[in-house]
């Protein structure tokens, strides 16, 4: 038999908001693991120092990633092993990472994601809306973009789950009012795991009046139900049958 490929890259998701939310094996790898890559150092360092872990910790984000790429993966082909997290989370999800694995993977090393914390799963649950089929967007554009993106979804009949901050979600929940209706459902859930833990469902325009009286703080997963499918009357079900039938 071969041997299982020895692993280059950990992606470890970390605590969303409740610490005791790290799972054993993270732990285990956070604390084998050569190098930890972390997006901020000092929120990194901070759940590593509650933790006891004391493993030697590199700044990987968003405005270095480009760079940083080629060299680790150098010193991933000699042999050292890394772990990538982000500042909360699944890294990868909305938070760099993608552009590591890609190359890591391209140069023929091993990529391991564990299990864990990420904010859209237990936001999309507990909405109350359908999750058997659903759509990850993520942030939207800031400006540039925006509209279009918005427009796109204009037909899709699955839950659309977003990442919205605090000072954007009033604009965003009116934009959708708009392009949706006012009366489409949606959930919003800010602080998830946190002691403040807030999940606000209703109508867009339930939660639009909420919220111009409820100002928030907090990072916010935007659940919206998609477009309601369009069920075919009895009369429409006929006339089907009778054109097949004639045809």
């Amino acid at each position: 038999m071969s041997e299982t490929p020895a692993i280059s890259l950990y992606l470890v998701p970390t605590p969303i908001g409740n610490l005791k939310d790290i799972t054993l094996r993270a732990l285990e790898i956070l604390q084998s693991v050569d190098v930890i890559l972390a997006e901020d150092t000092r929120t990194t360092g901070m759940l590593l120092k509650h933790l006891e872990i004391s493993n030697s910790l590199q700044s990987y984000h968003i405005f270095n990633e480009h760079k940083a790429v080629e060299k680790l993966v150098e010193r991933m082909q000699k042999g050292e092993v890394f772990a990538l997290v982000s500042d909360a989370g699944t890294p990868g999800i909305s938070d760099p990472g993608f552009l590591l694995v890609r190359e890591v993977i391209a140069a023929g090393l091993e990529v391991q994601s564990l299990p864990g914390p990420t904010a859209f799963v237990p936001a999309l649950v507990n909405s109350g809306l359908p999750n058997d089929r659903f759509v990850f967007e993520g942030f939207l554009p800031h400006k540039k973009g925006r509209k279009t993106r918005i427009d796109s979804l204009l037909d899709e009949s699955r839950t659309m789950v977003f990442y919205e901050s605090p000072h954007r979600l009033l604009k965003t929940l009116e934009q959708f009012a708009e392009a949706f209706g006012t009366e489409r459902q949606a959930c919003v859930s800010r602080e998830l795991t946190k002691i403040h833990e807030e999940n606000v469902r209703g109508s867009l325009e339930e939660l639009i009046i909420y919220y111009q009286n409820n100002p928030l703080k907090g990072e916010i997963v935007l659940t919206v139900s998609g477009k309601p499918e369009k069920k075919e009357s009895r009369e429409e079900k006929q006339e089907k049958r009778s054109k097949k039938y004639r045809d």
